[in-house]
């Protein structure tokens, strides 16, 4: 680093339509990053995982699910998160199952430190036979015939009955009904407790400034989503950002960080992820809102 050059941040997030729409507005010099030299590293969400638990990112989306065993380094951000709100991960299928089948078949699943993995587990409240398969070629392995059923996150969730396949069970009508109407919290950015609160209050902004521009330009930032959605048109791109970033992404506010607590404290109570005792959010000054 040059002396008086920039602070460089790497900010990992997948390389999804959703993602890349909510970092739009940085990555096309559209908001001001508050000195910082941002740095996107882009991988799938079990990957991302997999480096926050060595610390390795200053900023990260991860799955609530791997939050918990993260919490100790990392603070969530009140912006940015995907969250199902009425919809969510699915379990797909070629044959119309009955949902109970499920604890006898073998499912695809996109990482085991995935929301969706975990609430699977919470659905099926048993062990239950899987293997783990990028995200992204789920819905192939499906159809292949070499697992009984799929775990669908991200654009699969739209482009499944294209392939014939049948919807099983939709696990975020599941957690909405568990839960009174509950959004299921699937993901969110998290910034390493280390870098003081000072630092992780301003990343907090540009980041929700980023996805409020990509809001507020929608047109621009669905065609920069384009190029990151594997087999979907305009019509779908658009479709799906709007299911992942909308107003709760904006900031989820207490509806969402009660969903989070929610979903952590369930998963501890059936031993699934360690108990917290206290989740940090990273709360801007002057009480202003993310």
């Amino acid at each position: 680093m040059q002396p008086n050059s920039p602070p460089r941040v790497r900010v990992g997030h997948s390389p999804d339509p959703d993602d890349a729409f909510m970092f739009y507005g940085i990555d096309c010099g559209g908001v001001d990053t508050a000195g910082f030299d941002i740095e996107q590293v882009l991988a799938d969400i079990e990957t991302l995982n997999r480096r926050a638990l060595e610390g390795q990112l200053e900023v990260s989306a991860v799955s609530i699910h791997a939050y918990a065993h993260l919490a100790d380094q990392y603070a969530l951000m009140p912006c940015g998160a995907s969250m199902g709100d009425g919809y969510g991960p699915c379990i797909v299928a070629r044959e119309a199952l009955n949902p109970a089948d499920l604890k006898s078949k073998t499912i695809a699943v996109p990482g085991t430190l995935t929301s969706a993995f975990l609430a699977l587990r919470l659905y099926l409240e048993q062990d239950f036979a899987f293997k783990v398969v990028p995200f992204d070629k789920i819905l192939d392995v499906v159809e292949a015939g070499e697992a009984d059923a799929g775990l669908i996150i991200h654009e699969g969730q739209l482009t499944y009955g294209e392939r014939g396949l049948h919807m099983i069970v939709d696990l975020g009508i599941w957690w909405g009904e568990r839960t009174e109407g509950l959004p299921l919290p699937l993901g969110g950015n998290v910034v390493r407790k280390d870098l003081g609160n000072e630092v992780m209050q301003k990343l907090t902004v540009v980041l929700r400034d980023s996805i409020n521009f990509g809001l507020d330009n929608r047109a621009a930032a669905l065609k920069y989503a384009l190029d990151f959605g594997r087999g979907l048109d305009t019509g779908l791109t658009d479709r799906f950002v709007g299911m992942y970033v909308n107003d709760l992404t904006r900031d989820y506010g207490e509806r969402g960080r009660q969903s989070i607590v929610r979903f952590l404290k369930e998963g501890a109570a059936a031993g699934l992820v360690p108990q917290i005792e206290r989740l940090e959010f990273v709360d801007l000054p002057g009480g202003e809102s993310a």
